[in-house]
């Protein structure tokens, strides 16, 4: 049952430890998340969010860091586009490929490294864009230079500590950081829209709810369903005989996951589409052909049907493009030959990669449609219900997030629990 299980993760030192560090963490990131920066109105604060969706999606996203414009308002945001930046730099620069890819953890580690520096000039050009758009919509008071120098410090500051949390997490804890955090940041929202829901609440609106319910709970199995689907591609391995034994000959699988690239594609798209908004704020003030162009680019994204479409194409273009970086049908292929391993009916090399090729390509075709569609499912919901207190619970993005940050910590809390069994045995 869960709960042996629960008793047993605090039964072990060294794993009670990890995730005591963890919800530690996660405390320290929702003190900083309510810190907010001087000069705020509230009252413009709350309608300027609910007349511009697009940046209540990526509030959800920040924890509310944004809402409340906190000292850590960008969240994530800019070092998940330094990441995003430097991995499309792979397929135009081969020294960085290499360094990715065949150098080892040491070329990892150096290629992170550049990834942390380029985030912190993002981060202030972001700050500088958001802070700017704030006045101009009578959010926050007007700054003076040195004010909006320090506050554009601050505000990246607040980035790259969030960074080097997700880096300890990532490290010291369980899980992946930067997931874990974008978790807390989601999972923080949901206490005030049950508040808000018990407050608006009708006895007129309970059909409405129930149906909304319904729908969340198939968005919910299918998410998990999606996420735990695999292809398993079956592997032989050959006889050998070393001295007077006997090695191979068994048969075991390979498995391709339906979605393996997770809910990095959507992370990806939300901070992309950010990227327009932000540059076209800095020329809309100005004067002449260039404002005019930046003001148009700006209404044009704030439009539901562009966006959706946007965001839609770009979740299944991020999809294909992670998994590309990611997984490597010919590697995996050069590796199974070197260990005696083969697919029945297959020949090995070229024609094993070229077989993995075919079948990635058709697995990943049903996992990009889905979570596209998980990406713009909430507005869906919400124009078919007509409920928009509870987009936090239904928000396909932040579903999909939360159950594949829930079910990926959950496989690792039970590879921990497995190995000190094996240690023990």
């Amino acid at each position: 049952m869960w709960y042996h299980q629960l008793i047993q993760i605090f039964k072990i030192k060294d794993l009670r430890k990890k995730i005591l560090f963890v919800l530690g963490v996660f405390v320290i990131f929702r003190i900083m998340a309510n810190i907010p920066m001087p000069g705020i109105d509230s009252a413009n604060l709350k309608s300027f969010f609910e007349q511009f969706q697009i940046f209540g999606l990526l509030n959800i996203f920040t924890g509310g860091t944004l809402e409340n414009l906190s000292i850590v308002m960008l969240g994530l945001g800019p070092y998940i586009t330094a990441v995003i930046i430097m991995q499309l730099l792979t397929m135009i620069f081969p020294q960085l490929e290499r360094m990715y890819k065949e150098e080892g953890e040491a070329g990892r580690q150096k290629f992170n490294q550049y990834g942390r520096i380029f985030t912190v000039p993002l981060a202030m050009l972001q700050g500088y864009g958001m802070l700017t758009l704030f006045q101009r919509q009578g959010v926050i008071d007007a700054l003076s230079p040195a004010v909006l120098l320090s506050s554009i410090i601050t505000v990246a500051a607040g980035t790259v500590f969030l960074m080097w949390l997700g880096e300890l997490i990532t490290e010291k804890g369980i899980g992946n950081g930067v997931s874990l955090l974008i978790f807390a940041g989601i999972i923080s929202g949901f206490p005030l829209s049950m508040r808000e829901m018990l407050v608006k609440w009708e006895p007129s609106q309970l059909p409405i709810y129930l149906l909304f319910f319904v729908m969340a709970l198939i968005i919910i199995a299918s998410v998990v369903l999606i996420n735990e689907a695999r292809r398993n591609i079956p592997i032989s391995y050959a006889k050998r005989v070393r001295g007077m034994k006997m090695y191979g000959g068994v048969s075991t699988y390979l498995p391709l996951n339906i979605n393996p690239a997770g809910v990095i594609p959507i992370i990806f798209a939300l901070s992309i589409m950010m990227f327009p908004g932000m540059i076209a704020n800095f020329f809309i003030g100005g004067s002449g052909m260039v404002a005019k162009i930046a003001q148009s680019a700006s209404m044009l994204f704030q439009n539901p049907w562009f966006y959706g479409t946007m965001y839609f194409a770009l979740v299944v273009m991020f999809t294909y493009f992670y998994t590309a970086v990611t997984f490597d049908p010919k590697a995996i292929s050069t590796n199974l030959q070197k260990m005696g391993g083969f697919i029945p009916g297959i020949r090995p090399g070229q024609s094993t990669a070229n077989y993995l090729y075919y079948i990635l390509n058709r697995i990943l075709f049903i996992g990009a449609l889905f979570l596209g569609t998980i990406a713009v499912m909430p507005s869906v919901v919400a124009g078919i219900t007509g409920v928009t207190v509870f987009q936090f619970f239904i928000g396909g993005t932040a579903l999909l997030i939360v159950v594949s940050v829930v079910l990926e910590t959950m496989r690792q809390v039970n590879a921990q629990l497995q190995m000190r069994e094996y240690e023990t045995f």
